[in-house]
């Protein structure tokens, strides 16, 4: 539900007319919530505390530099868009900024914000095998949520460097055996409750290779290609492990049985691994916007705080994640850890509020703004902000989204005048990819604005 505003904390601005026709802008330059942290416990409904309210004052002395004629570019389709001062606290520029809207993979914002606020940037996960002892000749493998558990070779990094490895399982697991054969693996990726694919999120995600399926035993990410960013993930990702982890073991393995099943009880530790810490998951993850890093990344927040590491457990899971850093998560729907799901409801107030603390670096969110990707530099944006925007290169530090309806970006601008402003932007409907020019000319005039970015929406009459 939305949260409570007061009419001194909103302006509304109706303007009409564009190059192509009727042009409806509402404009809503609007207020949001902080809650106080949470206790340690969970809540579906956290409280709501108003602590630090964005406020507007329209083009006071020295606000007269406009991006009206960037912001009613035909290509940014439904636009949400917000910039603040973080310093001042001052709404900048508004354009249905409390509008809850879908979010794309400006969602790893949230998600890697969750995780640092629950696990914290340290937390290694670790895959374990077992002997059963009821059981002479079997062995269990029990995933515990590392997507990047590698079946590459010793001395070959995969997508996620310095991951942990079969092979290494594989050599405690034989020095254990002593050549004696195993007849039997059972593979146990029962950490996290079942699930199939998510119906709010194209199966091509799949196919084509941006995700895997999410299981709490798996290698590579699924991929097909474990070196490959993008590369086609399985239906089956569970028993890929066991035709890898066979593979590792070599020929006192070669003939064993793989089983679907859950550990028993009676049981010997013979290996283990650690991933490496998540901080390096979230680092990767906003970088190259790795879809399955996310996904894993929120369940594991569900584990951590009692839930069943489901996808049904992610809303109330990240958002009582979210609490805990102060923000309020009243008019959120998160129904992934990607934003691969077109249904999430974030609104522009958000995800500037949560950037505020990224460029502050509370808590361990320093953790965040050193991933983000830098324009025409690294990562996602490596490619962008160049030709008549390459003055802004360098200084736009932002996560970038897509989706089949949606581009979007948000992050910290280091403005032309030194000021620091944050900002998130989306062109949601029917757009395509010339949709990133559109969001990356409007970036570059709020950076080469400023703090002197008015408030005006519209271009002004000749």
């Amino acid at each position: 539900m939305p949260s409570p505003k007061s009419p001194l904390n909103y302006l509304r601005q109706i303007a009409i007319g564009s190059a192509t026709g009727l042009l409806l802008l509402v404009v809503i330059i609007g207020g949001f919530t902080l809650a106080a942290p949470s206790n340690s416990e969970p809540t579906a409904t956290p409280t709501s505390t108003p602590t630090d309210t964005p406020t507007v004052t329209p083009n006071p002395d020295g606000r007269d530099c406009s991006v009206a004629e960037l912001a009613v570019d035909e290509r940014l389709v439904g636009l949400h868009a917000q910039v603040i001062n973080p310093a001042t606290n001052e709404v900048l520029f508004d354009v249905q900024g409390d509008v809850p809207a879908q979010t794309a993979s400006v969602m790893k914002l949230l998600t890697a914000t969750a995780a640092l606020q629950v696990l914290g940037p340290n937390y290694r996960v670790q895959t374990k095998v077992y002997a059963d002892l009821d059981n002479p000749g079997h062995i269990v493998i029990v995933g515990a949520g590392d997507p990047t558990l590698s079946r590459t070779r010793a001395g070959v990094q995969s997508v996620y460097r310095d991951a942990p490895k079969l092979s290494d399982l594989a050599v405690q697991i034989n020095a254990w055996a002593k050549g004696t054969s195993i007849t039997n693996i059972t593979l146990d990726s029962t950490h996290f409750a079942p699930e199939g694919w998510d119906p709010g999120n194209p199966e091509t995600e799949r196919t084509i290779g941006y995700q895997s399926l999410v299981t709490a035993l798996q290698v590579d990410g699924d991929r097909a290609n474990p070196t490959a960013l993008t590369s086609p993930r399985s239906t089956d990702p569970v028993n890929a492990v066991g035709v890898a982890l066979k593979k590792a073991i070599g020929p006192l393995a070669s003939s064993a049985t793989l089983t679907k099943a859950q550990a028993g009880t009676n049981l010997l530790e013979i290996a283990s691994v650690r991933s490496q810490p998540i901080s390096k998951w979230i680092e990767h993850m906003l970088k190259v916007s790795d879809n399955t890093e996310s996904e894993f990344l929120a369940r594991l927040v569900s584990k951590q705080l009692g839930y069943d590491g489901s996808r049904d457990s992610l809303d109330i899971a990240l958002k009582a994640a979210l609490t805990r850093a102060g923000l309020s998560t009243l008019d959120l729907v998160l129904l992934d850890g990607s934003g691969s799901n077109e249904d999430n409801r974030v609104p522009a107030t958000f995800i500037n509020a949560l950037l505020k603390k990224v460029l502050n670096e509370d808590g361990d969110l320093g953790v965040i703004r050193r991933a983000l990707p830098i324009a025409a530099e690294t990562g996602s944006l490596a490619s962008r902000f160049k030709g008549d925007n390459l003055d802004a290169a360098g200084k736009i530090f932002a996560k970038t989204g897509w989706t089949k309806n949606e581009y979007s970006l948000a992050g910290i601008i280091k403005a032309k005048d030194g000021t620091d402003l944050v900002f998130s932007i989306a062109a949601i409907g029917e757009v395509n990819a010339t949709a990133k020019e559109a969001i990356d000319n409007l970036a570059t005039g709020i950076y080469r604005c400023g703090n002197k970015l008015s408030a005006e929406t519209t271009p002004k009459s000749p």
